[in-house]
């Protein structure tokens, strides 16, 4: 039978050099057949056999090919509904944050409120703008602006006003209102008061979530992502519910990715929850969509004191305060919700960034296998921004992948800012541990945050293999946790598929799915600090191209 699409020209990472780290150029692999959705032959010149007069050849011309890049922790509606709001991602500094905002604002006299995010915090004086900003810009409506992060949320008076917030209302359990030195707030809401004011915010229609779907799927295609993990599934802090947009893509066959869907855990709630996920997870799956996970958020961010530390944060002055950040799930009941759904097949996706959190996890993790035993549910843990080096082997001994989001292991303002001297010396050389991970035969998964930081495995991989942002020079950021080249390859394609359950994806081997991306060069033969320049040539998900570059 001939192929009816064939890579000819150009290395290709396959599974035999993922166990021998060094890079495919001159040996291995240089022809790939695809027949149908399937890969059906992956060899030298002998596949050429298989080219037929209906046979579409793509010259890789010393270009790579790999399979496609999947992303473990994704947040796609979101990011698509932002794009097309006041998009602050561009942003640097406050000048340029409020500019765009007025300049939104006049653009757009129609809208009731003012609405988007993705300003940074390293823009503002500690990271916490203030209403009065805001209303110097929008005076006469509500505005909404969550951050890069998307754990905290700017408003002016007008949103306060309307949403009934006053220096009499007490901060809730999950989060806080910035004050000014009177009492008042200030404008910044941290965490769980987010939704005093987001829950206000006008609700995008069923339309708009299925528009905003597709945009980020075009984005993320053209990124070479052919999966991921939406990473929560439900309603959060004035975010939309997205699942009525993947339901309606995956049954009209607009969907083109394959995707799974993290139901969200109601962290106000408890077990009496599980079965209404259960009923969920039956509904939403359909086709190239499946919700066979649940988000577990422990935790928040170290930016704004919130991430779960065993010990407290310092002070600007380097001594210890009282506050050890958020347990946004009670950490005693924990163990018992996620044994219940370990044994009914779900699969749990924490948030746990600080390494109280970590550790929560894998408590309750090790626990579900003591009282379960070991089962495919494959357990992952996201942004493990700081763990404790008595943590890092419990991965691999309890089989739980280590989610990473690379792009944020580098210095940068937030990092040398807003969080190293608030962890101190011996914390802020826990972060973001890949190479101990690795080391200890952890299984790496990878993924985004998209819109919390850029959706490009490309930087993210160029993070990892450098500890240096793609646009930076150093320093390195703790150099003894970098991983070579491989292994970011495999964390963003084998690794992030195994976290997905996609087993017939991210390798490229006969019988598996033909999700390939091509490259516009091979990483490989370049200097590592030279990563990031790579960009997408084209994309295949089942044999179909969903994007190609132009002059690819």
């Amino acid at each position: 039978m001939h192929a009816d699409l064939l890579f000819t020209g150009g290395p290709v990472l396959t599974p035999e050099v993922h166990e021998a780290p060094g890079g495919p150029a001159g040996r291995g692999a240089t022809v790939v057949a695809v027949t149908g959705d399937r890969i059906t032959a992956v060899g030298n010149s002998e596949v050429h056999d298989l080219i037929g007069p209906r046979t579409e050849v793509v010259d890789l011309a010393g270009r790579l090919l790999l399979p496609g890049f999947q992303d473990a922790h994704v947040h796609p509606v979101p990011a698509g509904l932002e794009l097309s709001q006041c998009d602050l991602t561009g942003a640097r500094t406050a000048e340029e944050t409020l500019a765009t905002v007025r300049a939104y604002a006049d653009a757009h006299p129609e809208r009731e409120w003012i609405t988007g995010g993705g300003w940074s915090m390293e823009a503002f004086a500690g990271g916490t703008p203030t209403k009065e900003l805001l209303d110097a810009v929008v005076p006469d409506r509500p505005v909404y602006l969550p951050n890069r992060d998307h754990h905290g949320a700017w408003v002016n008076s007008r949103a306060l006003e309307l949403a009934g917030v006053t220096r009499d209302t007490p901060d809730p359990a999950d989060g806080r209102f910035e004050r000014d030195p009177s009492g008042e707030p200030n404008g910044m809401l941290q965490e769980g008061a987010m939704q005093y004011v987001g829950r206000h915010t006008p609700r995008a229609t069923a339309a708009d979530r299925l528009a905003a779907l597709l945009h980020a799927q075009r984005e993320l295609h053209a990124l070479g992502i052919t999966a991921w993990q939406d990473a929560l599934v439900g309603a959060f802090v004035g975010m939309d519910d997205p699942s009525d947009a993947y339901l309606t893509a995956a049954r009209d066959g607009s969907l083109t990715a394959r995707v799974v869907g993290a139901l969200w855990w109601d962290r106000e709630r408890g077990v009496e929850q599980i079965p209404e996920l259960v009923e969920r997870r039956a509904a939403l799956s359909h086709g190239r969509f499946r919700a066979g996970s649940v988000k577990l958020m422990l935790d928040g961010v170290a930016e704004n004191g919130t991430a779960a530390l065993l010990d407290p944060y310092l002070d600007r002055c380097g001594c210890a305060t009282a506050n050890r950040g958020k347990s946004f799930i009670d950490p005693a009941q924990l163990p018992s919700y996620v044994t219940e759904l370990d044994a009914l097949g779900f699969q749990c996706h924490f948030h746990a960034l600080g390494d109280r959190a970590v550790r929560d996890a894998l408590d309750a993790v090790e626990a579900a296998r003591r009282a379960n035993g070991r089962s495919d549910t494959r357990p992952h843990l996201a942004h493990l921004q700081v763990v404790h080096p008595d943590d890092v082997p419990r991965f691999a001994r309890l089989g739980a992948t280590a989610n990473i989001q690379p792009l944020w292991a580098a210095h940068e303002p937030q990092m040398d800012e807003l969080t190293l001297p608030f962890l101190g010396p011996e914390r802020a050389a826990w972060q973001y541990p890949f190479g101990a991970l690795l080391r200890s035969g952890a299984r790496l998964a990878a993924g985004s945050d998209w819109p919390v930081s850029s959706a490009d495995p490309l930087q993210g991989i160029h993070v990892a293999v450098n500890r240096v942002a793609p646009e930076g020079t150093g320093p390195v950021f703790l150099p003894a946790e970098r991983i070579d080249l491989t292994a970011a390859l495999v964390a963003y394609t084998a690794g992030s598929a195994y976290a997905n359950h996609l087993d017939d994806t991210g390798r490229v081997r006969a019988g598996a799915h033909a999700d390939l991306v091509v490259l516009d060069r091979d990483p490989y033969a370049g200097a590592p600090e030279e990563i990031a320049s790579a960009k997408v040539a084209l994309t295949y998900v089942g044999g179909e191209r969903v994007h190609a570059a132009s002059g690819a």
